[in-house]
């Protein structure tokens, strides 16, 4: 039968069902409803008291015999069986059932529990109402769809037909309330700060742009929540983090989508240094047992994590030298590797490019650290080489996961170093920021700034190829 069929029966039954006079969306619910899974944990003492038991949830398989008809009834907690008997309720209140329910309905059933012969747990119905007629038919088959974009365009019914695709969101779900939980425990608050601002800054990023009418004025979606975290520290919060979407206007890959959920937090008297033991720290926590599976590889999260300088990296894979090599030579590279390269790409973002051609050979737990000033304008120079910023990325699983560095609180070199990236004339640079520099010039303490991108990281923990795996709605071209 045609979906167009299907879907012209099923709006016979509706107005059958309005013409007997029964509301199919109705507005009150029962007080007295259980959770299908507090009935299955607790079945054999509520089988035992003989008392009425009140579920409501889908309608999904259903088996009719004659006289009774069997059919599976499915909340957000689990599944049951529930037994219609014509016998019980009755020749036309079951024959207003059969001919007019369907596989997708929400109902609302009241009865006894009882155990078949088989063992199966029961609800043997005595009374039952409709809470909502469902107009399209649930699909038969949907795992295996050959158009796999099908099933982020239409995610609730990716997640009502796959066990596995639900179990990965309620594990986002716990992922998250850990990352909380982590820093909460180390005196973290948790902040909300702007999402549209006047200037993008915090990312080397191409940004959303936006124009709200009441002020005439041009906005953009952030790209990074960290100027106005750092202008809490400057307001006496020492510890701050937030967790919440930001937006870049880029490609879209298996790891990147155009809005993403980041964890940032930032640590007042605390430097880079102390931000990797504290990483380490942070996948003990979340991976307690130490060791996962990624995409057929095991990894192991038993600190200390390996740590390698991005200039002794690119130098082990590449053989040059990125504080000696000219342009023309980290071009020639890229062009070999398959990267195009224009002929205005800043240096800075040559090397960039050549840490992102190596990323996916970096399985186990690496920080890549010191990376070259240019490409860490809000970063503190390294104790060691002021041509390199105190910072680091984490890399894991072919991917990067955090980026993160001991934050510049000199107020005139950070207004250098803006301005000098302006120069550059890149849709991807850090904009001078008049207002934050001042909030600088008020003081900021020493500190250390951390930005993880919890979807990689969920990612890495449920075992998803892909980001659209684990984003509910990733944004999708449209049909």
């Amino acid at each position: 039968m045609s979906l167009e069929k299907i879907k012209s029966d099923r709006l016979q039954k509706l107005e059958r069902i309005r013409t007997a006079g029964v509301d199919a969306y109705p507005l009150e619910m029962s007080r007295a409803r259980q959770d299908v899974i507090f009935v299955l944990d607790n079945f054999e003492k509520l089988s035992s008291a003989k008392k009425e038991t009140v579920l409501a949830g889908r309608l999904r398989l259903i088996r009719s015999h004659g006289g009774s008809t069997f059919a599976d009834l499915e909340d957000s907690s689990g599944k049951i069986q529930v037994y219609f008997k014509k016998d019980l309720i009755g020749d036309k209140d079951y024959a207003f059932f059969t001919d007019n329910f369907d596989m997708g309905d929400f109902i609302e059933v009241a009865g006894e529990l009882f155990a078949t012969q088989k063992g199966e747990k029961t609800l043997l119905v005595k009374n039952y109402r409709l809470l909502a007629k469902a107009l399209n038919q649930l699909p038969d088959k949907w795992h295996g769809l050959e158009d796999i974009e099908e099933r982020f365009r239409r995610r609730y019914l990716d997640l009502l037909m796959n066990k596995e695709v639900k179990q990965r969101f309620r594990a986002r779900s716990g992922i998250l309330k850990n990352l909380r939980m982590f820093l909460e425990s180390r005196g973290f608050i948790e902040v909300e700060t702007p999402i549209l601002q006047a200037l993008p800054g915090g990312a080397l990023a191409k940004p959303f742009k936006t124009h709200l009418n009441s002020l005439d004025m041009d906005l953009y979606l952030r790209v990074a929540p960290e100027l106005y975290l750092k202008r809490l520290l400057v307001a006496g919060f020492d510890k701050v983090y937030e967790l919440g979407r930001s937006f870049r206007n880029e490609g879209m890959d298996k790891s990147h989508n155009p809005e993403f959920t980041m964890l940032e937090f930032y640590w007042a008297y605390a430097d880079y240094e102390q931000l990797m033991e504290l990483t380490e720290e942070l996948f003990e926590f979340m991976a307690p047992e130490l060791e996962i599976e990624y995409q057929g590889n095991k990894i192991n999260f038993a600190p200390p994590f390996k740590r390698i300088s991005l200039h002794d990296f690119i130098l082990e894979h590449y053989l040059v030298d990125i504080k000696t090599a000219k342009k023309d030579a980290l071009k020639k590279i890229l062009e070999k590797v398959g990267q195009k390269v224009g002929d205005d790409m800043p240096q800075c973002k040559m090397v960039d490019e050549l840490l992102k051609t190596l990323r996916p050979k970096i399985i186990q737990p690496t920080f890549i650290i010191n990376h070259p000033i240019e490409m860490s304008p809000l970063a503190k120079s390294a104790q060691t080489d002021t041509a390199e910023a105190a910072r680091f990325q984490l890399l894991v699983g072919g991917m990067e996961l955090i980026n993160a560095y001991s934050e510049l609180n000199d107020p005139q070199e950070q207004a250098t170093r803006m301005k000098k990236q302006e120069e550059l004339r890149d849709e991807e640079i850090q904009r001078y920021d008049q207002d934050f520099i001042e909030a600088l010039e008020y003081g900021m303490p020493p500190a250390a700034g951390f930005g993880l991108g919890v979807d990689r990281l969920v990612m890495l923990l449920t075992d998803a190829p892909t980001l659209r795996e684990v984003i509910l709605f990733p944004t999708m071209r449209e049909k």
